[in-house]
């Protein structure tokens, strides 16, 4: 079964995946921060789909495959210098971009060691969910169009990239007070959430790395170094 006819099969009616409107990146902040329990409930919609019989973790390739059987394999294997396409041999990119390496494996390593509080939550994610990628009515409307890079990991990694894109919004902790409210489990909440960040920004940093984005890539380098005394904060 291909990805796209997956995604249909197992979505909840609740998610809208062809829906009218415009980007949410088009809100100002202030509309964003006043929907963001909008977000929160259709985005959790996402992760009460039933993937009993899906087997794996990581991206479905086009058709419907999950490639790895942990998460830590998921997760190391997305930075291997031998896959094929667009990152064969990116290691180059520490001598040839602005991608620095003593950070980049300082936080790999972070991410490897809060590994194990992942395995096992497996749901489906969007995997892109900037606000550009969600469409809203500008009302209480929002939908998912892109499922290209969907997959199976811990569904806190939807939440980050919010995050990641807009950190003076302070949407983890957002969430986390909805989660309170709403009595959603929040068990290994802090270690999740570090290892989810900072895989997905390891990525992301790797991304805009390649195109020579610096202003982005000190951006991210940024949020990083101030996830881990965010989610100290909590309580």
């Amino acid at each position: 079964m291909k990805r796209d006819d997956i995604i249909k099969k197992i979505l909840p009616n609740s998610v809208e995946i062809t829906p009218q409107g415009f980007p949410t990146l088009e809100l100002s902040d202030k509309e964003i921060e006043s929907k963001l329990d909008i977000f929160f409930d259709q985005i959790l919609e996402i992760h009460k789909s039933d993937i009993s019989e899906i087997d794996g973790y990581g991206e479905f390739d086009e058709d419907g495959i999950l490639k790895y059987s942990s998460f830590k394999e998921f997760i190391m294997s997305t930075f291997l210098e031998t896959n094929e396409g667009y990152w064969l041999n990116w290691k180059e990119m520490f001598e040839t971009t602005v991608l620095d390496k003593e950070f980049f494996y300082e936080y790999y390593d972070k991410m490897i060691n809060l590994s194990s509080y992942c395995e096992g939550k497996r749901y489906l994610v969007n995997n892109n969910t900037f606000f550009d990628y969600m469409i809203t009515d500008g009302k209480d409307a929002l939908g998912f169009p892109d499922w290209s890079r969907s997959g199976i990991t811990d569904y806190l990694l939807d939440i980050f990239l919010m995050d990641l894109e807009k950190p003076d919004l302070l949407i983890m902790e957002k969430f986390y007070d909805y989660c309170k409210l709403n009595n959603l489990d929040l068990e290994n909440f802090k270690q999740r959430y570090l290892c989810m960040a900072y895989f997905k920004s390891l990525d992301t940093l790797r991304w805009h790395a390649s195109i020579d984005d610096k202003e982005s890539c000190e951006g991210i380098m940024k949020t990083m170094t101030e996830l881990k005394a965010r989610t100290d904060r909590l309580n």
